[in-house]
């Protein structure tokens, strides 16, 4: 954060901050000063990150292992927000994306997503505004997605998912702003964090151009919540392009994201 927003013992609880956005939050803001919650699945890897800002920065970093797509996960980051040391930025990172489009999915595996990328988003945004309005300050950054703003993905419900977290975070800040607290979702583009490597989803045909920093996301979007935006799409570029989705026709949308074999993928129907 800048030097215009001081603060003794500033807290961020960051879901999903063992890698990629998350773990691009997690440094920068330890490396300002923060104190930190990390939460993510892996408690291995989790101790491997805390230890690391730990002797990097000397401040303090907490962890909580729990898979915020079940309602045990949640529960476990609901009661920190509401019985621990003050919580005053909570950053809701994690989610996931299936490699399969709708009609070759289960439900299950949809399930999963709607739980993990909407579900436990509302959980835990609602539990950290409790004690944030009490205290007339704090910020929630739920991250959403460029892929939100229109079905750029041929028969996924990723960008569903994001539409609605991006609709949820405009929607709740109206109401938490006159309390002093600010909801902002963020919206990065293709971000090189490894995620697509590890879920198996073909990123050759994306040119380099289209792809954005963790380190340079996180910068624009502490830059966009000082600066009281609801939406931060970072970089000049997912700008225009949000601009287009928003507005140009669903027709000529679905023309320009169609496959490499230059049509629509039929499972999208």
């Amino acid at each position: 954060m800048t030097s215009d927003h001081p603060a003794t013992e500033r807290r961020a609880l960051i879901t999903g901050a063992t890698a990629g956005i998350g773990e691009a939050f997690a440094r920068r803001l330890a490396a300002d000063g923060w104190h930190l919650v990390l939460v993510a699945r892996g408690a291995t890897r989790l101790a491997e990150v805390a230890a690391d800002l730990t002797g990097r920065y000397g401040h303090q970093v907490e962890t909580l292992s729990a898979d915020l797509s079940t309602d045990d996960g949640c529960a476990v980051v609901e009661r920190r927000l509401a019985d621990g040391a003050p919580v005053d930025l909570l950053i809701n990172n994690a989610g996931i994306s299936l490699n399969r489009p709708f009609l070759r999915s289960t439900a299950a595996d949809e399930a999963r997503l709607l739980r993990l990328n909407v579900h436990a988003v509302m959980r835990l945004t609602l539990a950290a505004l409790g004690p944030m309005t009490d205290r007339r300050a704090g910020a929630v950054i739920n991250v959403s997605s460029v892929s939100g703003f229109a079905p750029v993905m041929p028969g996924s419900t990723y960008p569903a998912s994001k539409a609605w977290v991006t609709s949820f975070s405009e929607s709740v800040d109206q109401s938490a702003r006159p309390f002093g607290v600010r909801v902002m979702a963020l919206c990065p583009g293709y971000t090189r964090t490894g995620y697509h490597e590890r879920n198996g989803i073909d990123i050759s045909g994306t040119p380099g151009w289209m792809w954005l920093r963790a380190d340079d996301v996180v910068d624009e979007a502490l830059r966009d919540l000082w600066k009281g935006k609801p939406v931060s799409v970072p970089d000049w570029r997912y700008k225009l392009a949000v601009a287009g989705l928003r507005y140009a026709p669903r027709r000529l949308v679905r023309a320009v994201y169609r496959d490499r074999r230059g049509r629509v993928d039929p499972a999208d129907g």
